[in-house]
Order: C-alpha cells, then sequence, then structure tokens
C-alpha cells in the first residue's frame, strides 16, 4: 500500500486534466487538503470544478504573496500579479501609516499589509456587499462604497497610500478571458469600459480627495494602459511615477506620488 492519499489524489489530477485545468496536479493536492482527506468532499469539489468554477471559491481560499485569503463565493479572486502592488504599496506605507484600498473585494491587499505589520489604519471599500463581508472575515475594516457617490468628508485627505485593482479589462475583451474568469467572476470586477480605462481614470481623479500631500498612488492595469494613465497622473500633479512590474518581471500597474501641498 502507497502513502495515504496517493491513489485518490491521482484519481483527482486525471478528471481536472480532462476538464481543462492546466495545473491539475497542483489544484487536486489544494481539493485533497480542503477537503481533509475525504474522497467524497474531494470528489464534490472536483465536480464543482469541472464546471469552471474558481478554484478559490471551491476551497475556500488563496495564497496571495505567502498570505492566506479567505475567498467567498462571488467575489473577485485576488491574481497572483497583484500581490507585486501589495508589496510596493508595503514599501511606500510609512510607519503607522494608513492605507486606502478601493474595490477591495476579498479584501486581500490590506490583509496582506496587515501581515506584514503594517499597523494604522488599512481601509477597503467596494460596491459589493459580498465582497465587503469577505474582506471583513479576513480581518479588514472595510465599508461599502461606490466610486460614484461623494468621498466621506472624514476620509479626504487622510491617507499614505491608496491601493485599486479595478476593473480593467477592455469590454472587446471580455469574451476573451478564459471561462473560468469570464462565466463566473462578476462582469463588474472586469468590465474596465471600451478601452479598459474608464474606471481607472476616474480613481485617478479621485485619489488627491483621499491622500495626504505627498501621499502614494498605485493603481494595476494592462501593460497597454500604463502611459496612458502616467500621462494623467502627472497631468493631475502626480510626480515620482514608476512603472511596477509583477514576479515574472512584467509591467503590471504605476506609482506615484501626490506632490501637491493644496488641500
Amino acid at each position: 500500500m502507497g502513502p495515504v492519499g496517493v491513489r485518490e489524489r491521482a484519481e483527482l489530477t486525471v478528471r481536472l486534466r480532462a476538464a481543462g485545468c492546466v495545473a491539475a496536479e497542483e489544484e487536486a493536492a489544494e481539493i485533497w487538503s480542503a477537503a481533509g482527506a475525504d474522497e467524497e468532499a474531494a470528489a464534490a469539489m472536483v465536480a464543482r470544478r469541472e464546471t469552471g468554477e474558481p478554484l478559490a471559491w471551491i476551497i475556500g481560499r488563496i495564497d496571495f504573496g505567502g498570505v492566506q485569503i479567505s475567498v467567498a463565493p462571488g467575489v473577485y479572486v485576488p491574481r497572483w500579479q497583484t500581490a507585486a502592488l501589495a508589496a510596493a504599496a508595503l514599501r511606500r506605507l510609512p510607519a503607522g501609516g494608513t492605507c486606502l484600498d478601493l474595490c477591495t473585494g476579498s479584501g486581500a491587499v490590506p490583509a496582506y499589509l496587515r501581515a506584514k505589520g503594517a499597523s494604522g489604519r488599512l481601509l477597503g471599500t467596494d460596491v459589493d456587499p459580498t465582497a465587503v463581508a469577505c474582506a471583513r472575515s479576513n480581518g479588514v475594516e472595510a465599508i461599502r462604497c461606490s466610486l460614484d457617490t461623494d468621498v466621506p468628508s472624514e476620509l479626504e485627505h487622510r491617507f499614505d497610500v491608496l491601493t485599486a485593482v479595478v476593473p480593467y479589462v477592455p469590454r472587446s475583451a471580455l469574451p476573451l478571458l478564459a471561462p473560468d474568469v469570464r462565466q463566473w467572476e462578476p462582469p463588474v470586477a472586469l468590465d474596465g469600459g471600451p478601452d479598459g480605462t474608464q474606471v481607472l481614470r476616474q480613481v485617478a481623479g479621485l485619489a488627491p480627495r483621499w491622500l495626504r500631500p505627498g501621499g502614494w498612488l498605485l493603481l494595476e492595469m494592462g501593460a497597454d494602459q500604463i502611459g496612458t494613465l502616467t500621462d494623467m497622473a502627472e497631468g493631475l500633479g502626480f510626480d515620482a511615477v514608476s512603472v511596477l512590474a509583477d514576479g515574472d518581471g512584467d509591467p503590471c500597474g504605476f506609482e506615484a506620488r501626490w506632490a501637491s501641498t493644496s488641500l
């Protein structure tokens, strides 16, 4: 008899591979662990994955830069690339500093910052009540707030860092997304408008209302959108603009300092 679970994980791997999962072996191990080595529970999880349901929803968590993040069904799944933005935010956050994370989803960014030692106020906002509840389950202070509404007065000019992973997929590219993204994840978390920059522009324009002078804006976006948004940021009064790169070295956004001293 071989090690416990080897045969069962192998069977799960075969099913996942047949369903088109690229990392079938790794997913099988995740499912087997989440199921508590219960063969029936694991088989039920694989059946859900075979429909295309995101793995993070099935097992209820995802590793984000070395931090375990709970992810509820219906909530945008944090991408591994976003850990680069979170790490950059940590570098820009002063001791006891404050961070506002817009479109927080599961609260992955502020949860990461807290896990890495940030001690100041870390606030997440999201329009989706399910996402707000999920962020709170990750220990994040989160409020339901739309970007279209006025900024609560108590939040104006209070933050040292502002992070945002907003929808930035061009509407015409939505049908090209992977099926488990396109068919399952909330469109409001993906659709960035005609060219993908609609919400990005909105956040960049609103950022000075939340940031203290000298505070940092960090935005994730597609590589082909960076030039447009950095030009906009500089036009608004941001300086020290630099491109962020993900773990593979690919451009994934930018950071910029709010240079204005006026409120």
